[in-house]
């Protein structure tokens, strides 16, 4: 859960993830339509979240990885689905690999 960019209200949002270390990464894609999702905008607003999982909830600080660790957590991605990038093209942006760090 993560506080509303505008209401502040708390928000909860199921997301794909994979795990690297103690950090969960996703992709910040709505559909791979092209706006921003919600979720995403929300968490760039106010970064701090909490995230309920099967063995429990963590406490999150969410960030967008940059450079080599988003070339490396994208090829992660492309791993599990080698047709990410063709769907990554049906967007106008660059799709964000956000990390959600241990808090």
């Amino acid at each position: 859960m993560a506080a509303g960019r505008r209401t502040g209200a708390e928000r909860s949002v199921i997301l794909g993830y994979l795990e690297d270390g103690p950090n969960l990464v996703t992709l910040a894609m709505n559909a791979w339509a092209d706006p921003e999702p919600a979720w995403w905008l929300n968490l760039q607003a106010h970064p701090e979240a909490r995230v309920d999982l099967k063995d429990g909830t963590r406490v999150v600080r969410a960030r967008e990885a940059e450079g080599a660790e988003r070339e490396r957590l994208w090829a992660a991605f492309v791993a599990t689905d080698a047709n990410i990038p063709r769907h990554a093209t049906r967007r106008s942006r660059r799709t964000a690999v956000v990390v959600l760090e241990p808090a």
